[in-house]
């Protein structure tokens, strides 16, 4: 996905670990602003973009994304505390969120609350404002876009930015991972596609099942015709054995007599 954030304009919006947070985004297919604003929320507080790599809540919260040691055994490893792997453990998080759910704003009160529904922690900015967790992350992605993404643009149309190239083929406009004035007729393309890749991932994994039973069913043929095999090489030993015992029969029988004679 092309982004419009670079880590100078990153820096120029007072956002820490610029480059550690643009390349987890980039690695999970997310808007960097939206991963930014999450660090934001997590370790910079209200009114400021600048989070920080800190070990918070009690001492539960580790790094720049505050992965809490309670519930990810990886908050419980060094690893926690290093900026770039602390980025890419949220990233995973929160782009597997939004796939779960579908919606950016749901999936952030999951984040922070382990629920789509919840209200979450509760932010009041300098202003007076008091915002849920989403709302307040939603904020700050904002102040880290600056003009770009007015505060007015719908959660429906960040979840289509990130829905929306997963769909091979929609046909939609993404400009810079923000999808804007999505029509009916993109939505319904958009998800049209995803459809269609669900529908030809079924179908491939049909074939890949009659695929599968063909082979067993040629092995077992095959199974059968070495089978046969072994029995008609059994049969045809067996027939031999029987040759070659009758003709010692009969060359004891011719010893016997000759024997007789001698005694005679």
């Amino acid at each position: 996905m092309e982004s419009r954030f670079s880590a100078a304009s990153f820096a120029a919006r007072g956002v820490s670990y610029a480059p550690e947070i643009l390349q987890a985004a980039d690695d999970h297919g997310l808007d960097p602003g939206l991963l930014a604003a999450v660090a934001a929320q997590e370790t910079g507080g209200p009114d400021s973009n600048a989070g920080r790599n800190v070990v918070g809540d009690g001492g539960h919260g580790h790094g720049l994304f505050q992965i809490d040691d309670r519930y990810h055994a990886f908050a419980r490893t060094a690893a926690a505390m290093n900026p770039t792997a602390n980025a890419e453990y949220a990233a995973t998080m929160l782009a597997g969120l939004i796939r779960r759910y579908g919606s950016v704003h749901r999936a952030l009160s999951a984040y922070n609350a382990g629920d789509p529904d919840a209200v979450g922690t509760v932010t009041q900015w300098q202003d007076g404002s008091r915002l849920g967790y989403a709302d307040s992350v939603l904020r700050h992605e904002a102040l880290i876009a600056g003009p770009t993404i007015p505060l007015e643009t719908t959660t429906k149309e960040r979840t289509m930015a990130f829905l929306l190239p997963l769909a091979a083929g929609a046909g939609a406009s993404v400009v810079g991972g923000l999808f804007r004035g999505a029509s009916g007729a993109a939505e319904n393309a958009a998800m049209g596609a995803i459809n269609a890749q669900d529908e030809a991932f079924q179908l491939g994994l049909y074939g890949s099942q009659i695929a599968n039973q063909e082979q067993l069913s040629l092995e077992s043929t095959l199974f059968d015709q070495m089978m046969d095999e072994r029995s008609e090489n059994m049969r045809e030993v067996n027939e031999l054995r029987n040759v070659d015992m009758q003709e010692r029969k009969a060359d004891d029988d011719i010893t016997k007599k000759f024997i007789q004679t001698l005694t005679q």
